[in-house]
């Protein structure tokens, strides 16, 4: 079990990125939660991982913090919960929001995330429910603000990809990615934030 990785980012395609660990170059699947913590290209970076084998595929998965992994773990039990579904939860909100969700039974903010339905979101709040018990959320935690991240790259076509790993159809994220577009920063990081919050928000 590969349970933590540190090393020298050289790129980032998110929700993917490929470190450099003495020489070895390991592509990492991560949430935007994390990428939205990650330095800049070429500097070190450190991960809590987790290892993912399947007969059809071995996956490393990588979080900034041990609580993001910690939800990732919990929601990839929940059945009908792949972790591509997983990530995209943690990319659409922050552990404290997720947290926020399942206390008060929100099912409507959850059936917003790509790919979560309402059968989905159903067996979320009862399943995790009482696995989060323990879990207490932030005091005073705003999680609609994130720290940027310096751009890489074509700023736009880089955002609407990352929408489109995540799940949206690509004339969704190209509108989404449109409608924050003359917001502030055109850090693709940014587009990324303020789109998945409109869409998540969305009636």
């Amino acid at each position: 079990m590969i349970g933590r990785i540190q090393g020298v980012l050289l790129e980032r395609r998110a929700p993917e990125l490929l470190i450099d660990v003495q020489g070895v170059g390991y592509e990492v699947q991560v949430p935007m939660s994390t990428v939205y913590q990650l330095p800049a290209l070429g500097q070190t970076v450190t991960l809590f991982t987790h290892f993912s084998v399947r007969e059809d595929a071995q996956q490393l998965f990588g979080f900034a913090t041990q609580r993001e992994r910690e939800l990732f773990r919990l929601l990839i039990k929940v059945n009908g919960v792949g972790p591509r579904l997983a990530l995209g939860i943690l990319s659409s909100m922050d552990v404290d929001g997720f947290v926020r969700c399942v206390r008060d039974a929100d099912s409507a903010t959850l059936v917003r995330i790509p790919g979560v339905g309402k059968k989905t979101a159903e067996r979320l709040l009862v399943e995790v429910r009482d696995r989060l018990k323990a879990w207490q959320v932030a005091a005073g935690v705003d999680t609609d603000v994130m720290p940027e991240l310096p751009a890489a790259g074509d700023s736009l076509a880089e955002a609407e990809a990352a929408l489109v790993s995540l799940g949206y159809k690509p004339q969704e994220a190209a509108r989404a990615i449109a409608a924050v577009q003359g917001e502030g920063s055109q850090d693709s990081a940014e587009l990324i934030r303020r789109a998945l919050q409109n869409m998540v928000r969305k009636n």
